[in-house]
């Protein structure tokens, strides 16, 4: 064979080993800004108060080596760190196996158990925060507690939320992790009773807002409800045209909101990104 003809025959191989390179770099650059994103929630999630303690779990699926999101590998807060000092390079790695593919962190049975069947269970669930922040955990207190349609912010999840009412303890197990992947369902948001709440999205923007108006939404109405007063309801046509409103602007509104909270958090704590 002359020199030329062996040469064009090494270059199908020469050119699928530098598209392997390439994608191998762009999972690579695409999960460390995933680590960024994820680190910023959890660091505003404390500035909110939507942290309790050590617990509670943020996480994102990450792509495999080829570029395929398969949900079988994610990103999770690591056991026994406050998310107010989290960062990019403490979170864990992991597998649907529970195994650690990198980082020197453990992870916390619970999280593990939740976050990886809902990752595998529930299409929309790239990013899933689970916590128990105050007001919204205060409704699941109440028998056959719901998030009231009767306001601005509550409207952003008109027919976007599930409800859990079987409370049965502490997640310690694939079955528990799926039938909360059950009850999740094809919603963004889940209201779990006597326990807290789960929102999943698309993006760690998307998600993060969604707590933050869950949240302000359950506090107007716990204190509307502590005055005693009958709540207002809003007419189901007004309700119709403003899910349609909220569903154009809700992406913009996310993505206008992070991006904000990213900025305060390099100008205050850049140490985040490490």
């Amino acid at each position: 064979m002359l020199e030329t003809d062996r040469l064009i025959a090494q270059l199908p191989l020469k050119r699928h080993i530098a598209g392997n390179l390439n994608t191998l770099l762009e999972v690579a650059l695409d999960i460390q800004e995933m680590r960024v994103d994820l680190a910023a929630s959890l660091r505003w999630a404390v500035r909110l108060g939507l942290h309790e303690g050590v617990d509670n779990h943020f996480s994102m699926a990450v792509p495999g080596d080829d570029g395929v999101m398969r949900g079988d590998r994610f990103l999770i807060n690591p056991l026994g760190w406050h998310w107010s000092e989290i960062t990019a390079s403490s979170l864990v790695l992991c597998n649907a196996d529970g195994e650690v593919l990198e980082g020197e962190n453990e992870v916390e049975d619970t999280a593990f158990y939740i976050h990886s069947r809902v990752h595998l269970g529930c299409p929309s669930a790239t990013v899933a925060m689970h916590t128990h922040q105050p007001h919204a955990t205060a409704l699941t207190l109440l028998d056959g507690g719901r998030l009231e349609m009767c306001e601005q912010n509550a409207l952003m999840f008109d027919d976007r939320i599930a409800y859990d009412d079987d409370y049965d303890g502490l997640a310690l197990g694939v079955d528990e992790g799926d039938r909360l992947a059950r009850k999740m369902g094809n919603c963004s948001l889940m209201i779990m009773a006597s326990h807290g709440v789960m929102a999943v999205g698309p993006s760690v923007a998307e998600c993060f807002n969604d707590l933050y108006y869950l949240e302000r939404a359950a506090q107007f109405q716990i204190l509307a409800r502590s005055t005693g007063a009958r709540m207002r309801t809003i007419a189901q046509t007004v309700r119709d045209r403003v899910k349609q409103q909220m569903g154009i602007e809700r992406v913009k509104v996310a993505d206008r909101h992070f991006k904000a909270l990213r900025r305060i958090l390099d100008r205050e704590e850049p140490e985040y990104r490490n």
